[in-house]
């Protein structure tokens, strides 16, 4: 009973967290290609800071990591043109932390970290370009995230992966579906969308998975109480977003 409550409860907390979220990001697509970029921003700073606290990265670390996704955010949205040029710079400068700081020890990891990192959250910098895409692709992965929390326990069956041994196959199905119907609701079906929303939104929540548990944690953040941090409610956004962007 304990245990049908808590649940009861944190699915109470990601309507009420995605409640005020969805307001929020409405108005700054509403606000176009600055307000889309600000969002970004934001999300990617407070996703990296969680993400540095997950991996144990020092704090040069992340606020080097944290300026390089920023950049490669703002370079998507307004100079295309040097995006390479700035990706660049961002290797380079999580290359020249450790090396600076002469950490033999545990300088690879730290490396190896950032750059995760780089690839990782540097793909929220999609959102400017896709504009109304970018919206229905938040609204899309959000539902299908809600319906298979409900429905993976209800339904049962085998276990998604290792990484997550609380998701099964039967919720991510029917996430699956509803984030589908958000999509043709809202007029924004397609094919890489259709892929982004059914298999990246689940990748993207199995990636977080991995870090989590590497990191020996249940969550990302506790400022979001009984849902986790913000890096909790956006994995599944940041792998849509990574097939769209593959997928073109």
């Amino acid at each position: 009973m304990a245990a049908g409550a808590s649940r009861r409860r944190e699915l109470l907390v990601r309507w009420c967290a995605w409640a005020v979220g969805v307001p929020v990001v409405t108005a700054a697509f509403w606000w176009g290609r600055p307000g889309i970029t600000l969002l970004a921003a934001i999300v990617a700073v407070v996703a990296v800071l969680e993400f540095g606290a997950l991996t144990r990265l020092p704090r040069a670390d992340r606020a080097v990591l944290a300026a390089a996704v920023t950049g490669l955010i703002v370079a998507v949205a307004w100079a295309p043109e040097q995006v390479w040029r700035v990706g660049a710079v961002g290797v380079l400068a999580l290359v020249a932390v450790p090396l600076a700081a002469g950490d033999a020890e545990d300088g690879l990891r730290r490396l190896g970290t950032g750059l995760l990192g780089l690839v990782w959250l540097g793909t929220l910098a999609a959102l400017a370009p896709l504009g109304a895409l970018g919206l229905a692709l938040f609204a899309a992965v959000s539902v299908a995230d809600v319906v298979a929390y409900f429905a993976g326990p209800r339904l049962g069956g085998p276990r998604l992966s290792p990484l997550s041994p609380a998701k099964r196959w039967s919720g991510t199905l029917c996430g699956a579906a509803a984030g589908l119907a958000v999509l043709a609701l809202l007029s924004a079906w397609s094919w890489p969308a259709a892929v982004a929303v059914a298999v990246g939104g689940p990748a993207g929540d199995l990636v977080e998975s991995l870090v989590k548990r590497g990191a020996g944690a249940k969550d990302s953040g506790r400022w979001l109480a009984g849902a986790g941090g913000l890096l909790d409610r956006i994995d599944s956004l940041v792998g849509a977003l990574a097939v769209v962007v593959v997928l073109g």
